[in-house]
């Protein structure tokens, strides 16, 4: 009897103290999920219907993808999966989820090579087919230096023998897509070389006014197909021309935003709408940088209402420094928001990572990419204290070869510590992707916990919003209009439709 009381008070104790450690454990993981991007937030009943839909589906596709990691389409380059992305549920939820806003994204990069095809067949369009191939619309034969010789674009096709053919080999031009992408771009030189000579065939193109403000238009009209209500736009504002060969300043092409956005409002008045950062390369000396941020101010002056902020692009690690401009920089700080590309690297220690430094350090609002933003916790612990956005582009540190396999993108650390996150696209076009839905899937399907739920999406929709360049009423305003966007969404909302 003595042996039996004995047994049950060890078996007893055993149970209290395997209850007591999964308790503990169970706290910790809770604990730290509420740490995470959404995770604190409170789902509606109606919301947790739809998130048990949703987590389901996730779950069954990263079920599949533990078992089966060969098969795991996010370890591998974005253009062998793309397409493929299409079928999964999860995919289309969050294609019809609203998204809030996009605030990262370049002018020239929007739309793909289906749209910029249909350019092509437009009246007036001469094109040089020597390398490098050249496209300009005008009244007359260009004078412009051609190897070979100007020719109409309709009789080029014309004179052609097979026009499917011609067009097929035209249309690589607008794309950086590619059937074998680890022997294209076995490395981030070849990766930003072909990047480049996308944007420098079809800049000459788009930059007839008409195209240009038509593009833009048409641009602002498909992100709202993928459900998104506000852009932050950014420009190099090439000078734009006419068909008689008249050229016009910067000034002129930012104010072509401005009547391409109002046009776009009228005609869609649920659209919250947008703004211009001006963006020039920053592969140039301190003189152009300081004429660069008086076109800035210039542009602010004229048209407040749709100018956002100062930024620099072009691939950091071949670009100058920002610390090579802080004199210039500070000099206009209070008057200007500054969106600075910075750490969009994978080297540690460099100065294209010090970037981040220097970004901080001169004020800006958010910070492009961010790349290398984890390898500096005080600089992280600046992010949080300065509250500073992170404009993250999931699908182009992929392409652009910065990280292969999305489980290993830095993202995942900004999503564990709940950093201000805005997901962004970057130049979805030029890789045949979705304004935003892509980024948002590869994100939560890649980078984020598989325990990350609907709270993580809603979260970064509302960021999207909240480090806008919208000022607060605008933003107040905006942020009603998504919450009723979202129930509507919510209401309407059966899992049996997907």
């Amino acid at each position: 009897m003595m042996r039996l009381q004995i047994f049950f008070s060890i078996f007893t104790s055993v149970i209290c103290l395997d209850e007591t450690y999964q308790n503990k454990r169970a706290k910790l993981l809770s604990d730290e999920f509420k740490l995470t991007l959404g995770g604190s937030l409170n789902l509606t009943d109606k919301e947790g219907e739809v998130n048990k839909c949703l987590m389901q589906y996730k779950n069954k596709e990263l079920n599949y993808a533990f078992d089966h990691p060969e098969y795991y389409n996010l370890s591998h380059h974005f253009f062998t999966y793309k397409k493929k992305i299409r079928e999964s549920k999860v995919y289309q939820i969050i294609k019809d989820l609203p998204k809030g806003a996009v605030l990262h994204v370049h002018d020239m990069g929007i739309l793909g090579p289906d749209y910029l095809m249909n350019v092509t067949y437009m009246d007036k369009l001469y094109v040089c087919l020597s390398y490098p191939v050249q496209l300009r619309f005008a009244e007359k034969t260009p004078k412009l230096s051609c190897a070979s010789s100007w020719q109409l674009m309709s009789e080029a096709r014309r004179k052609t023998t097979n026009v499917t053919k011609f067009d097929l080999e035209l249309r690589k031009l607008f794309t950086i897509v590619v059937d074998n992408p680890d022997v294209v771009y076995p490395s981030i030189t070849q990766s930003w070389d072909v990047f480049m000579k996308y944007f420098l065939t079809v800049s000459q193109m788009l930059s007839h006014r008409p195209v240009w403000e038509q593009y833009f238009y048409d641009a602002l009209k498909k992100f709202r197909e993928d459900n998104i209500m506000y852009v932050e736009v950014r420009s190099i504002l090439p000078n734009l021309y006419e068909l008689d060969g008249t050229t016009y300043g910067q000034i002129v092409t930012a104010k072509a935003y401005r009547k391409a956005i109002n046009r776009f409002m009228k005609d869609y008045p649920d659209f919250i709408g947008a703004k211009l950062i001006y963006a020039p390369p920053r592969k140039v000396d301190t003189e152009a940088v300081k004429i660069d941020l008086d076109l800035a101010l210039e542009i602010k002056h004229n048209m407040p209402e749709h100018f956002a902020g100062f930024d620099l692009v072009g691939q950091e690690d071949k670009g100058k420094p920002l610390k090579d401009f802080v004199p210039q920089l500070e000099t206009t700080a209070k008057e200007l928001n500054y969106f600075f590309h910075a750490g969009e690297t994978d080297w540690y220690g460099s100065l294209t990572d010090e970037n981040l430094v220097d970004a901080i350090l001169l004020g800006a609002k958010r910070l492009g990419h961010a790349y290398a933003l984890p390898k500096h916790p005080l600089l992280m612990k600046e992010v949080i204290k300065n509250n500073i956005g992170l404009e993250v582009n999931v699908v182009s540190n992929t392409v652009l070869s910065l990280v292969r396999d999305l489980r290993n993108h830095p993202l995942s650390v900004f999503f564990a510590n709940d950093l201000p996150v805005v997901l962004s696209s970057d130049d979805p076009g030029a890789w045949e992707a979705d304004p935003i839905t892509d980024d948002f899937y590869v994100a939560f399907m890649g980078v984020a916990s598989k325990q990350s739920d609907l709270r993580m999406l809603k979260k970064l929709a509302l960021n999207s919003l909240e480090y806008s360049a919208l000022d607060n009423q605008s933003k107040n305003e905006a942020l009603k209009r998504f919450n009723r966007k979202w129930d509507e969404f919510m209401k309407k909302f059966k899992c049996s439709s997907y």
